[in-house]
């Protein structure tokens, strides 16, 4: 197969899996992945692990278990959404792992193939479902939401600044004929937005089609429910890294992970005790970004953020009971 996925910070995120990974039968889980550029690395470079690896797009999973199929059954690829993943694992049998990875957002795959229509440098049907058989295509967001609840998806997904213009304008297009196509959205956001507008930042249509992406796939609820259950997943030791694409995905990953780096006891406690100690141990200082060479060489990691945690100490019972 000929992989048109060139993985993000490839080498940065095996280095700072590595030290998780080098006990025989370490288990690492790749909770995206895509067309399996990334799973196909571990697999290689750690020749004694085993890999859990989690798509929620059916054609992914078809094209990367051909790349993966050499390393026979060092590879287990299973049909979920990566919020799922304390189902997937107890399904397995597997009670802990060594290594978590998230290349978050649209995969290559996704982008490359026109009739998926997230891509919107081509014309193509507005779906934007990263599993087609499920939920509401763009298309339907776009003909049937409210005026008031595009406003909220475009300026908080897509942090649009000129959401009611933009909303205002679909409006009474979608009253004239229901949205299908891209180019027909493209063309409405040009002509919606001010001159000064378009001249920066590239196409003016990217906010707009990331905002309704995350709405389709419901990214940021499923990712705040998904990176508290990785940690969780984790063995002491363990190790996981996130690659986001955008400042929102970004936030909610630092945000997990300062929660478990920083202590719990209550104010003025003259001894921590364990339970209150950090869960986790920060192993990035903030957000790590891609070289100016790797960004020339693969423009898509241009807007990459990587972040980095070690799991280092067990929930206590009562935490682990708590909800």
């Amino acid at each position: 197969m000929e992989p048109r996925h060139v993985p993000v910070m490839l080498q940065r995120c095996l280095d700072l899996l590595a030290p998780a990974l080098a006990e025989p039968g370490a288990v690492v889980v790749d909770a995206t992945l895509g067309l399996g550029g990334h799973s196909e690395a571990l697999l290689t470079a750690f020749p004694d692990v085993r890999l859990v690896a989690v798509d929620r797009d059916p054609a992914a999973l078809k094209l990367a278990g051909e790349r993966l199929a050499p390393f026979g059954d060092r590879a287990a690829l299973v049909h979920a959404v990566y919020d799922e993943l304390p189902d997937v694992l107890h399904r397995l049998q597997i009670p802990k792992v060594q290594g978590v990875l998230f290349d978050l957002g649209v995969s290559s795959m996704q982008l490359d193939e026109a009739e998926r229509g997230f891509a919107y440098a081509q014309d193509a049907p507005l779906d934007m479902r990263m599993n087609q058989d499920v939920g509401i295509s763009a298309a339907e967001v776009l003909n049937t939401y409210p005026p008031g609840e595009l406003v909220r998806i475009l300026r908080t997904y897509g942090e649009e600044k000129f959401a009611r213009k933009i909303v205002e304008a679909i409006v009474r297009e979608r009253e004239r004929e229901p949205f299908s196509n891209s180019a027909r959205l493209v063309e409405l956001i040009r002509a919606a937005l001010p001159q000064a507008a378009k001249r920066t930042g590239g196409n003016p249509a990217k906010r707009t089609f990331q905002a309704l992406r995350i709405e389709v796939n419901g990214e940021l609820a499923v990712l705040e429910r998904a990176i508290p259950a990785a940690v969780a997943s984790l063995a002491v030791g363990g190790r996981i890294a996130v690659l986001s694409y955008h400042s929102l995905e970004d936030r909610l990953v630092k945000q997990v992970f300062a929660a478990g780096a920083s202590n719990t006891a209550p104010p003025g406690l003259p001894v921590i005790p364990e339970r209150y100690q950090p869960r986790l141990k920060l192993l990035t200082r903030g957000a790590e970004l891609p070289t100016e060479e790797e960004i020339a060489a693969n423009r898509r990691a241009a807007p990459a953020r990587l972040r980095a945690a070690q799991r280092v100490r067990e929930d206590a019972p009562d935490e682990r009971a708590a909800p």
